[in-house]
């Protein structure tokens, strides 16, 4: 943000000094943020104001319908103001009656925005407090016209105005807005290898935003168009729950002509309001790490009802972290590859753990497996940490296309740019690092580019196959070969200790206890054995399955000396020595069983049973992506010498306080 933006937030921001006292702060921004609206919408209507009201005049007989054409045509707007008024002539008396006069004049498209505002009520309390009039006069004063505030700034004013609210009121600014230099990146990898065919005349692409906020990818993305090919449109569409950040988002797509329609209220995952719409270009960054109960019920039937019909076909991740099923919400809302349409592109932003959360069979995994084995993931990009106003945590830019070029088929770039961040020279809550040209155009270039030479050159951009993220997990198993200790008192206390014991009969409790103390070993090697000499101790009393079961979870310890035990001829597992191996995908399980398993484990299996739902292979097929893993560069530890030195030095140090004191 620059300077004179960042001025002219705080010149706004400091007509909180006038509600000082009789409102709190946290009544701040629902009084400054409808306020800078009105303003913005006025001066933007000014230079046709004389128009429309001479229009009001010569329709007033017309029909509503035609009416309302003429006025938005005199306007030069997608929407108009049928009053006379304005600001600064609403007078010092009447000033409520002249303001709500003045609001209601909008057309309806722009007035509901003041609706979600909760504007009118905010009026009535600044007019029991006689601030009204002063407020209104503050603002009346604004230069907020086109000329003196493109659109771009006016929308970082409006961040910047949000950002303040939220600190004020302890809410997450985060979850309002992203920051523009993330959101230009963003923006920029997704239309970035569509340059070509955006640059043709009459070209008309739709952008959609399933979290819209106050619409900063979907005013950064018809920038990015308009700088390619000033005669292209761009149809913006999006979906936002909190519904100031609504307000402003439809306000700013009406200043811009957009159909302000498509900007719907409401929460995307539990109510799509543009249900059965497909886009181009689709762009978001959900909240992190935000738990999805809310609407876990409708998220679930969906699910179990629609299947791949539906949005959530894949798997639902866990309920603590919904960030994968917008971005599954965003694959639903992909148009199919024709020539006519070559599809579409999406640019969602993450934290790390949808990269890795959840092993094989998982909910997360099974999503991942989708996309991959889909063929939808083009790229990765790890950003720097403490990038966004309300965290510090390390976040990630995921580019996914299903009409990938022929040499990106089947391949994933990881690009790390987390250490190309310069810092901020004045910290905004928590964003203390921002991305500058130079950092974009290299991290888009070698998106775009694709240069092998540099790739193959590893450094901070790697390309994978899609298969390298996959792996089989085997599960392991390891002969049950328990040990009895029939006189071990600590172990007879532990049964005793047992629910189950407390279930068996009193006479088959003292039964048990007798035999065991009759045992003329204190150690057998053999199940079958132990079972038999109990089985003989215990006479004419009938011994039940759930009791020896008992007997040999507390009686019995693995020992590698003992007998195998064994089922109907086949080798029985000891689940306590149970394992799990991933094996990459692409590898032979076997092979990797007898190089990785069996020098340690000779006498270890692979259970065959264990196999995929999808491939019925054996093992359960999972994907991850460790990013970190993939670019870690190893540091040799300091040398002996090098810590004694150090160590030595300090030590110096220390003696010299310790003399200065007793000195």
């Amino acid at each position: 943000m620059n300077t004179q933006t960042s001025s002219l937030a705080g010149l706004i921001w400091s007509v909180a000094d006038l509600l000082r006292g009789d409102f709190k702060q946290s009544q701040y921004g629902r009084i400054i943020l409808p306020f800078t609206v009105l303003r913005r919408l006025e001066c933007v209507l000014a230079p046709n104001k004389e128009k429309v009201l001479a229009m009001v005049e010569t329709t007033r007989s017309m029909p509503e319908e035609a009416r309302h054409k003429l006025l938005l045509n005199a306007a030069g707007q997608a929407f108009y103001n049928s009053s006379r008024l304005d600001l600064a002539r609403l007078g010092e008396t009447h000033t409520l009656d002249n303001l709500d006069s003045y609001v209601r004049a909008f057309s309806n498209d722009a007035r509901e925005i003041f609706e979600q505002f909760s504007f009118e009520g905010s009026l009535a309390k600044l007019e029991d407090a006689d601030l009204l009039y002063k407020v209104v006069q503050k603002f009346a004063h604004f230069d907020l016209s086109p000329e003196a505030v493109d659109n771009y700034h006016m929308g970082l004013v409006f961040e910047d105005l949000i950002r303040r609210f939220a600190e004020s009121s302890n809410e997450t600014a985060g979850e309002h807005f992203t920051p523009r230099d993330i959101v230009r990146l963003t923006t920029s990898l997704v239309f970035a290898t569509d340059d070509d065919a955006l640059t043709k005349p009459g070209v008309v692409r739709s952008i959609y935003d399933p979290t819209a906020g106050t619409g900063g990818f979907l005013s950064c993305g018809m920038e990015y168009l308009h700088e390619l090919n000033e005669h292209a449109r761009l149809a913006t569409f999006g979906q936002e729950l909190n519904p100031e950040s609504y307000a402003i988002c439809k306000a700013d797509m009406l200043i811009k002509g957009q159909e302000i329609s498509n900007i719907k209220l409401g929460n995307t995952l539990s109510q799509d309001q543009l249900r059965g719409e497909r886009f181009d270009y689709c762009l978001s960054n959900p909240p992190f790490g935000v738990d999805w109960k809310k609407v876990e019920k409708t998220v679930k039937d969906e699910h179990q009802h629609q299947g791949f019909e539906g949005r959530f076909g894949p798997g639902l991740p866990r309920v603590s972290d919904g960030s994968l099923l917008f971005l599954m919400h965003l694959i639903s809302k992909m148009r199919g590859s024709t020539p006519e349409v070559p599809g579409s592109r999406i640019g969602i932003i993450l934290n790390g753990s949808p990269l890795f959360t959840g092993g094989a069979g998982s909910g997360e995994s099974e999503i991942r497996r989708y996309i991959l084995e889909q063929d939808l993931l083009d790229a990765i990009v790890a950003l720097p940490t403490d990038m966004f106003y309300n965290t510090g945590i390390a976040t990630y830019i995921w580019v996914l296309s299903n009409h990938k070029p022929t040499e990106r088929k089947g391949k994933v770039l990881l690009i790390n740019a987390s250490d190309m961040h310069s810092p901020m020279r004045k910290s905004l809550g928590s964003k203390r690092k921002f991305l500058n040209d130079e950092a974009l155009d290299k991290i888009v270039g070698l998106y775009s580019r694709y240069d092998m030479a540099e790739l193959e050159a590893g450094g901070i951009a790697k390309l994978f196959n899609t298969t390298d993220f996959g792996y089989r997990r085997i599960t392991v198993e390891r002969p049950l070969k328990p040990a009895f200790y029939p006189h071990d008192q600590e172990r007879i206390a532990a049964m005793q200790a047992d629910k189950t014991w407390d279930r068996l009969d009193q006479t088959l409790q003292s039964a048990i206890l007798h035999a065991l103390s009759r045992f003329a070993d204190s150690k057998l090697l053999s199940r079958a054995t132990f079972k038999k000499q109990l089985g003989a101790l215990l006479g004419s009393i009938k011994l039940p399955a759930p009791a020896f079961k008992l007997i040999c979870k507390h009686m019995g310890e693995q020992d590698d000396e003992a007998e195998i035990c064994k089922t109907k001829g086949q080798l029985e597992a000891n689940p306590d020595l149970r394992d799990n191996e991933n094996v990459p995908l692409g590898e032979n399980i076997h092979d990797y069983f007898a190089r990785e398993v069996l020098p340690h484990v000779p006498d270890a299996w692979i259970d065959e049973n264990k196999r995929d739902d999808k491939d019925g292979q054996v093992g359960i097929v999972g994907y991850e992506i460790p990013f970190n893993r993939h670019f870690y560069q190893y540091q040799p530890p300091r040398s002996l010498e090098e810590i004694d030195a150090d160590l030595d030095a300090v030590s110096r140090e220390i003696m010299e306080l310790l003399a200065e004191v007793h000195s």
